[in-house]
């Protein structure tokens, strides 16, 4: 190894105190996977398969080109900036699929996967459904639950036409047709079209909530985030022009704020819903509630 090599063990290593400075929580994750993602691009590159952490640590004495120090250690300077990985990257793991994520999506959870277990257990697996995504953003509701039920037809909306490009292109790179994406405000949009199931992951957070994360409100768009009267305008405005668009003993699912569900439950009351319950996700924090609408 020539004395001027950057090797990939000394370039985390480098990354990984420099993350650490600045307080990162996961210093080495982070430097590994902005490493990966320098080489994975780097032009003209013999490697046949995508580089992997697997490789990082078979080959810790492969030398870096000086164009791959460079630009590693941009991407290291702007994770120290509080920048999320996923807005470096390009891309985000939800469900089974790998997302393109930009500044005009969220970026998505892992507790939404809970949203998206509970709509499946209301989509038959074997029979044509009707399914609408209300603020798809990135597209990872819709087509997590069109992976799952390839019979389902799924209408996936939101307000940005931005949000909606990079839902349509990941779509189109998870290779999932049936998922049809269009611009709406909510229900503003979809003319007389009924579902068997809504599910939404609206803005719910308050204006003036001072838990949200400075990173978060720094970087991810914040209409996406904020709903008003206390975080719960966007989900009471769906509730209420919900019952033009669902179906006879159809359902509807959000997700909200850990503070919220018993407002959203005495919100689907008021409005006629029945069959009302909250699921909590993983940190055993409520996370979605749903409920059910029989007109007869």
């Amino acid at each position: 190894m020539s004395e001027h090599c950057l090797s990939t063990a000394q370039a985390l290593s480098q990354a990984k105190q420099i993350l650490t400075n600045s307080g990162s929580d996961s210093p080495q994750l982070d430097s590994e996977i902005l490493l990966l993602k320098v080489l994975n691009d780097a032009p003209n590159s013999t490697q046949k398969t995508p580089y992997n952490k697997t490789w990082l640590i078979t080959w810790p004495e492969k030398c870096l080109t000086q164009t791959q120090a460079k630009q590693f250690f941009h991407y290291v300077n702007l994770r120290t900036t509080g920048k999320p990985i996923a807005y470096i990257t390009g891309y985000k793991d939800f469900w089974t699929l790998c997302l393109h994520v930009t500044s005009a999506t969220l970026i998505p959870r892992p507790e939404t996967e809970q949203l998206v277990e509970c709509a499946l257990e209301k989509i038959v697996p074997d029979t044509r459904q009707d399914i609408v995504d209300l603020g798809t953003g990135s597209g990872a509701i819709a087509l997590a639950i069109a992976s799952e039920r390839p019979l389902a037809q799924i209408l996936a909306t939101d307000i940005s036409t931005s949000a909606l490009a990079v839902a349509q292109q990941n779509a189109i790179e998870s290779q999932l047709s049936n998922v049809c994406f269009k611009q709406a405000d909510w229900f503003h949009g979809i003319d007389s079209q009924a579902f068997d199931v809504i599910v939404s992951n609206p803005p719910y957070i308050s204006q003036d909530d001072p838990y949200l994360e400075e990173h978060v409100r720094q970087y991810e768009p914040l209409s996406a985030l904020h709903a008003k009267h206390n975080g719960l305008a966007d989900i009471q405005a769906i509730i209420t022009t919900s019952r033009a668009h669902i179906k006879d003993n159809g359902w509807l699912l959000f997700e909200h704020g850990h503070r919220q569900s018993e407002a959203v439950q005495s919100l689907f009351s008021h409005y006629g819903f029945s069959q009302i319950s909250t699921i909590n996700d993983l940190n055993h924090i409520p996370r979605v509630t749903m409920a059910q609408l029989k007109r007869k």
